[in-house]
C-alpha cells in the first residue's frame, strides 16, 4: 500500500543537511566524523541485505553534515555542557517512548516479526538517566523534541513505513557511533560529578543487535513507492534531529 501523507506533516528543516548526534567519533579525532566512506565501513557493508544497503548509502553524508553543528563540535572536544547532555536526555524521551509504544504493531503489520524491540529498548533508560541527573539545571521544553514527536504521530497514523525509517536512523545510531558518543558524554559528567548515563549501553552484544535490526528491516513487505518512502523518510529523520542539535548548540550561550 502506498500511503499520500497530509498537507499537515510537519516540514522537514530547509538546512544544509540531515544530522545525527550518534555518528561522531571519539577523542582524539583521527579525521572525518563519520565512517561512512572508509575501507571498513565499506566491506561491512558487504554483508548487508538489499534494503539496509540503501538505507545505509542514502543516510550517509548525514555522518559528514553533522561535524559543523555546535553542539557535535563541543562535544568532541569535550566542551560539552551537563545542561546540554540533561537537555539531550529530556528531549529524546518522548519520541523513544512513542516509537517503542507504536513500533512493534507497526513493524509486526508491515512483515517485520523479528525486530528485537525489548532489547533495543531506550525509553526507560532515558526516564532513569533524566532521574540521575536532575541536579542538573532545568532546560526549557524542546520545540524540536515537540516538532519530532508531532512527525512521529503523523507517521504512526498515516504512513507506517515512514515511521520505521526514524527506527532505522535512531537504533542504527544508538548501536554505531553513539558508543563513542558515550564515552564523550559520560567523561564530561564525570569531570562535573554527575553520574554516567546508560541510554547508549545495551545488554546484548553490538553485532547481534545490529544483525537483528538489519534482519528485521529486510523483513519488510514493501512496495516500489514504499521503498522509497523508506529511503526518503531516513533522511528526514536526520533533519528532525539535526533541529534538535541545534538547538541544543544554543544552550552553550544560555
Amino acid at each position: 500500500m502506498t500511503t499520500t501523507l497530509p498537507a499537515t506533516l510537519p516540514a522537514a528543516v530547509s538546512s544544509p543537511g540531515p544530522a545525527s548526534v550518534s555518528h561522531p567519533e571519539s577523542t582524539p579525532l583521527p579525521g572525518p566524523l563519520s565512517g561512512h566512506a572508509s575501507p571498513a565501513d565499506l566491506a561491512a557493508r558487504q554483508g548487508f541485505g538489499p534494503r539496509v544497503r540503501r538505507l545505509h548509502a542514502r543516510i550517509g553524508a548525514a555522518h559528514h553534515q553533522a561535524e559543523g553543528m555546535a553542539f557535535s563540535r563541543a562535544l568532541l572536544d569535550g566542551q560539552a555542557t551537563p545542561l546540554q547532555l540533561a537537555a539531550l536526555v529530556r528531549a529524546l524521551g518522548p519520541g523513544y517512548a512513542l516509537i517503542e509504544q507504536r513500533g512493534p504493531e507497526l513493524g509486526a503489520a508491515l512483515g517485520a516479526i523479528d525486530f528485537p524491540w525489548a532489547a533495543l529498548a531506550r525509553s526507560a533508560v532515558l526516564a532513569a538517566d533524566a532521574a540521575a541527573l536532575a541536579s542538573a539545571p532545568a532546560t526549557p521544553s524542546s520545540a524540536a523534541a515537540a516538532l519530532w514527536l508531532a512527525h512521529l504521530q503523523v507517521l504512526a497514523q498515516q504512513a507506517p513505513h515512514r515511521f520505521l525509517a526514524h527506527v532505522y536512523v535512531r537504533y542504527g545510531g544508538d548501536l554505531s557511533g553513539g558508543q563513542q558518543l558515550a564515552q564523550q558524554a559520560n567523561a564530561i559528567l564525570a569531570a562535573h560529578g554527575l553520574p554516567a548515563v546508560r541510554f547508549w549501553a545495551f545488554d546484548q552484544p553490538l553485532p547481534v543487535l545490529k544483525a537483528a535490526l538489519h534482519d528485521a528491516f529486510e523483513q519488510l513487505d514493501l512496495s516500489e513507492a514504499e521503498e522509497g518512502e523508506l529511503l526518503d523518510e531516513a533522511v528526514v529523520a536526520f533533519q528532525d534531529t539535526q533541529r534538535l542539535l541545534a538547538e541544543l548548540g544554543d544552550l552553550a550561550a544560555a
